[in-house]
């Protein structure tokens, strides 16, 4: 986090940055009953935009369905209070954070009894992995396993989940990584702790399709979609540890790490070293979310 908002959404009303505090006792910080979002705002020709806040929003209500959360707010009210939230924090570019969670009510496993609450914060944040990552990021396959759809829904945005993601990443950065690059129990690619992940072989983009445990990314959808646009052929199939190795090239997506090649995994350098695929698919995200691409223009709501 670089520059913090000043003011939060909570509940229906902004507080202070510093007064956006919750009980010590607060279910979703004993046992993990919390789905949340990321959505990035960028600066465009027509002002500051977020980006796929419907597409974001919806993935948010589905996560809360799946753990039998009831948002007490209409998806119309939420998007507004991302706006105001935008707006009244002056940024023109930043990272938006909306969670809903289950708060203060009873302890105890069970959550029915504990309320849903809903908060929005916005901060402006650089480069998820550095400044540096377009050059091309180093992974390592982590020991940790991708939680199996048997034991949490892959396909909610859960705080649950990212203990799991928390873990590979901390293994990552402590053995001289940048990130992680997480298998499931069957031993097939998923994602990183917080990116999809894209192989290129002959031309041909693959990533690991939702049944392998991945989480379905905004940004991996849109990537996907302007793949295509550029006729490139995209495909949604199993890939293995040593498919890694040998991929012309790898790279990253998420909101908040975008478009970021991988230039090592494991110690084995990806391809020449070089990434044209990438490089193009990076060039043209970066156009559209900031405005400078005709077309998706129902991706957009402005701000102001």
């Amino acid at each position: 986090m670089s520059v913090r908002g000043s003011k939060v959404w909570m509940d229906g009303k902004l507080v202070d940055w510093e007064d956006a505090k919750v009980h010590v006792l607060t279910h979703a910080l004993h046992y993990g009953t919390a789905v949340f979002e990321g959505i990035r705002v960028y600066k465009t020709p027509r002002g500051s935009a977020v980006f796929r806040l419907k597409d974001h929003l919806k993935r948010l209500y589905d996560s809360a369905k799946i753990y039998m959360m009831n948002i007490p707010y209409s998806m119309s009210e939420l998007e507004e209070a991302v706006k105001l939230v935008v707006a009244t924090n002056g940024f023109s570019e930043c990272y938006v954070r909306p969670i809903v969670f289950r708060g203060y009510g009873s302890m105890g496993v069970n959550p029915l009894n504990s309320p849903v609450n809903v908060s929005i914060a916005a901060w402006e944040w650089g480069p998820y992995l550095g400044r540096n990552a377009e050059r091309g990021v180093r992974c390592m396959v982590s020991t940790w396993r991708r939680i199996s759809s048997q034991s949490l829904p892959p396909q909610a945005k859960s705080s649950a989940n990212y203990a799991n993601a928390a873990l590979a990443k901390m293994e990552a950065l402590t053995n001289g990584f940048d990130e992680a690059i997480m298998l499931n129990t069957e031993g097939y690619v998923t994602e990183g702790s917080g990116e999809n992940i894209f192989r290129v072989k002959s031309g041909v983009l693959t990533t690991p399709p939702a049944s392998a445990g991945v989480l379905r990314g905004i940004t991996r959808d849109t990537v996907i979609k302007l793949a295509q646009e550029m006729g490139l052929s995209v495909e949604r199939v199993n890939i293995s540890r040593e498919e890694l190795y040998t991929a012309d090239e790898l790279f990253l997506t998420g909101t908040a790490a975008e478009v970021v090649p991988i230039r090592e995994v494991d110690g084995r350098q990806i391809g020449t070293g070089e990434y044209p695929i990438t490089l193009k698919i990076r060039e043209r995200y970066l156009k559209l979310v900031h405005g400078e691409l005709d077309g998706h223009e129902d991706w957009f709501t402005f701000v102001n």
